[in-house]
């Protein structure tokens, strides 16, 4: 089938294929906040929609949060299996935003054209620039090249709750010879990557609790323990001062890299001053007896993501609060247990209480590491395909991000991940401004149309 085509179609309706984008952007389908339930019923009915343009048979398949998109094509050669997910992250801190989140638009910035909303680059501008891919390709062919299962998830930037007992419960449907992956981003933001290694993650709330209620700091403060004292001092004792993390038996399972590993990695020649001074910062945190590139990519980290209490408005209210609240996320690596770690911290943090205090958690996912083999010649077939769009040499790297469904595809359905994505370090996912940039796009579109020729 000739290819030249197909980028040429793509090339031609990349006006079409951004507006088809911006009209998916502009559904605020947020998964964590009830109150946007709807909106995510609507993205999932928008994606069956479009896929059926395709001729693809599409169908919105319920769960008991938000619904999965399931579409199948049927074709000869390699089965491949294509996940992305519709939901986004919410938007706070609104008056970050310089304009309305999902009010999307074209800009012009000193870096090119950038696609501006929430959703942009996390994940509705990747996926569609496979699904941009496949209405090229059968534009010019009539046919997509091969047996294509589209899966379309809607809780993904929520823990993904629903997730694991649909791939079982369907696991004989979504079984592929390959399971295509983008949710990812470019090495450095300039070169294309097929990432081989993702972090797991576990998340935890922390609520503290002492007093039965808000108390008069001036009455009672001094003698009534402070919640937010106390689960500041645990929370500062989760490092030690060579910022290793305290949690016992916390590096059961962390493996050291191999020599052929870290020989690459050398060789990407990560410049991590540049990294932190693009967001303002310069000096590296972490484990002083480590390299900037590992502690992204293959080393373990605690952080606290939020934390709070007593009053937090404009002015000033002498409160002695009642609670303090927190909530920590761990990224994993190798054969860490999160389950393991999630007992030991919580002992952890109910060893540390002082008399009068009470603790409760509330858990937020927890998924293990994952690590991918490239002995498949797909894998080198498809880095050829990115090294001739993106004309550098495509690499194989590490990601610091934690992508639980390439996990499972390894371990419910015994498929091989693949993990391709076209994000730059400064889209801004999960913050305010969110942007995809716009040549991110269409190059990620002639890209997966290289890589289908290059698979089939």
């Amino acid at each position: 089938m000739t290819l030249d085509a197909v980028l040429a179609r793509i090339d031609s309706d990349l006006p079409d294929a951004t507006e088809r984008l911006l009209d998916l952007l502009r559904i605020p389908s947020i998964s964590t906040d009830p109150a946007f339930k709807g909106d995510c019923e609507t993205a999932a009915d928008w994606l069956v929609n479009d896929l059926k343009t395709l001729g693809i048979e599409a169908e919105k398949r319920p769960t008991p949060g938000h619904p999965m998109v399931i579409g199948h094509v049927k074709g000869d050669g390699p089965h491949l299996l294509f996940y992305g997910h519709y939901d986004v992250q919410p938007v706070d801190p609104l008056e970050l935003w310089d304009r309305d989140p999902f009010d999307p638009q074209i800009e012009e910035t000193a870096k090119g054209k950038v696609i501006r909303g929430r959703g942009s680059s996390d994940d509705k501008g990747q996926l569609m620039t496979f699904v941009e891919a496949c209405r090229a390709w059968k534009a010019e062919h009539g046919t997509l090249p091969c047996a294509i299962t589209f899966f379309f998830e809607g809780e993904e930037e929520s823990g993904s709750p629903s997730l694991v007992p649909f791939m079982k419960d369907n696991a004989d449907e979504l079984k592929s010879d390959l399971a295509l992956i983008c949710d990812t981003g470019m090495f450095e933001s300039r070169v294309p990557s097929i990432v081989t290694m993702l972090r797991g993650l576990l998340g935890e709330e922390i609520t503290i609790t002492a007093a039965s209620k808000d108390l008069h700091s001036g009455m009672f403060g001094g003698v009534a323990m402070n919640p937010i004292r106390v689960l500041s001092r645990i929370l500062a004792d989760l490092h030690d001062d060579q910022g290793h993390i305290t949690v016992p038996n916390f590096y059961d399972g962390v493996p050291e890299l191999s020599d052929e590993i870290r020989q690459q990695w050398q060789g990407l020649a990560f410049d991590h001053a540049q990294f932190l001074g693009d967001v303002g910062l310069s000096v590296p945190a972490g484990e002083v007896d480590r390299t900037p590139i590992e502690m992204i990519w293959s080393r373990p980290t605690a952080e606290i993501n939020g934390i709070w209490g007593g009053y937090t408005g404009a002015g000033f209210k002498t409160v002695l609060p009642s609670e303090a609240h927190a909530k920590v996320s761990f990224r994993l690596v190798g054969d860490q247990d999160p389950h393991v770690i999630r007992e030991n911290f919580r002992k952890m943090v109910q060893d540390a209480l002082p008399a009068d205090c009470e603790v409760t958690f509330k858990s937020h996912g927890a998924g293990g590491a994952s690590v991918t083999e490239t002995t498949d010649p797909a894998f080198e077939a498809a880095r050829h395909a990115l090294s001739d769009e993106w004309n550098i040499p495509a690499a194989y790297v590490g990601c610091g991000g934690s992508i639980p469904i390439a996990g499972h595809f390894q371990d419910i359905l015994g498929t091989t991940p693949m993990l391709v994505g076209f994000g730059k370090d400064d889209d801004q996912i999960h913050s305010p401004n969110e942007k995809y940039d716009l040549e991110s796009f269409h190059k990620g579109i002639r890209s997966w149309a290289r890589i289908l020729h290059a698979l089939t």
